[in-house]
C-alpha cells in the first residue's frame, strides 16, 4: 500500500490519543496520530516523522502522522495500514489462490453471539476463511510483541476464530509486523497475559497464528517475510 502527499516533520509532542503537535516547516502544526496505542518507545520529543498532508476543508487538522524515523529504520505508526496491506498480500495469493476477500464480514455464532472480522476468503479449492490482523509496532530486542496495551476486544475475536474452526473454516490470526529486522513474534504477556492465553489456547484448537514483517518506506508498506511465531 501507498501514500501521496508524504513530508518529513518533527515530533515535539502527544496531547492525548489522537493529537500531536509536530514542527513543519511552516512552524508548530496540529498532526492527527492515526493509532490510538501508547507508541512511547517511537513517538519521542525531536524524534523524525513522516506526515500525510490532507486538503480535506472539513478536517480539523491537515496532517496525518504515519511513521516514525528510528536510528534503525522507518516504522509505520498507521493503524489502517495492516489491513490495507493484508488485503493486496490476500488478492496476490497471500494465503493460497482465493477467488473472494471480503473486508469486515460478521460471523455470527451458533449462541447468537457476533463478531465483525476484518477478511472473509473464499478459496478456489472451495475452502473458506476468516481472519483477524493486528498492527504490531511494539519490539523488545528483535522480537515483536503485541499488545502494547491490554485488549479485551483482542480476546474476542481470538475466541470468535476458535468458534470458526468448529464450524469448519479456517481461521488465522496475522500479526503485520510494521518494521523490518524482526527475528520473531511473541504475545506480550507482561502487558496483557489473558491475550497470551487465548492466542496459545486458539493455537492449539487450530487457529493458525501468523507473523509477517513488512518492507516500510516513509511513503508505503508491504507484506515483506513470514517470521516465526513463539507462543
Amino acid at each position: 500500500m501507498r501514500y501521496t502527499n508524504v513530508y518529513k516533520a518533527v515530533f515535539v509532542r502527544r496531547l492525548n490519543r489522537f493529537t500531536a503537535e509536530i514542527e513543519t516547516d511552516c512552524g508548530t502544526e496540529l498532526c492527527h496520530v492515526k493509532n490510538t496505542g501508547r507508541l512511547k518507545e517511537l513517538l519521542l520529543p525531536k524524534a523524525a516523522v513522516f506526515v500525510q498532508r490532507t486538503d480535506n476543508p472539513n478536517r480539523k487538522t491537515k496532517w496525518d502522522l504515519i511513521a516514525v524515523q528510528t536510528k534503525e529504520q522507518v516504522v509505520n505508526i498507521d493503524s489502517q495500514a495492516p489491513n490495507k496491506a493484508v488485503k493486496e498480500w490476500l488478492e496476490n495469493g497471500g494465503l493460497g489462490k482465493a477467488k473472494t476477500v471480503r473486508p469486515e464480514t460478521v460471523y455470527t455464532e451458533a449462541g447468537g453471539t457476533s463478531s465483525r472480522f476484518d477478511f472473509y476468503i473464499e478459496f478456489e479449492n472451495g475452502e473458506r476463511a476468516f481472519a483477524e490482523v493486528k498492527g504490531v509496532t511494539l519490539k523488545c530486542g528483535s522480537a515483536a510483541l503485541f499488545p502494547d496495551a491490554p485488549t479485551e476486544r483482542g480476546i474476542k475475536h481470538v475466541h470468535g476464530l476458535c468458534d470458526c474452526v468448529k464450524n469448519g473454516y479456517k481461521a488465522y490470526v496475522l500479526f503485520v509486523i510494521q518494521m523490518q529486522g524482526i527475528s520473531c513474534f511473541m504475545p506480550n504477556d507482561e502487558t496483557h497475559i489473558a491475550f497470551g492465553e487465548a492466542l496459545r489456547n486458539a493455537s492449539r484448537e487450530g487457529v493458525q497464528i501468523l507473523a509477517y514483517t513488512c518492507t516500510v518506506l516513509p511513503d508505503s508498506m508491504e507484506i515483506k517475510t513470514e517470521i516465526p511465531v513463539k507462543l
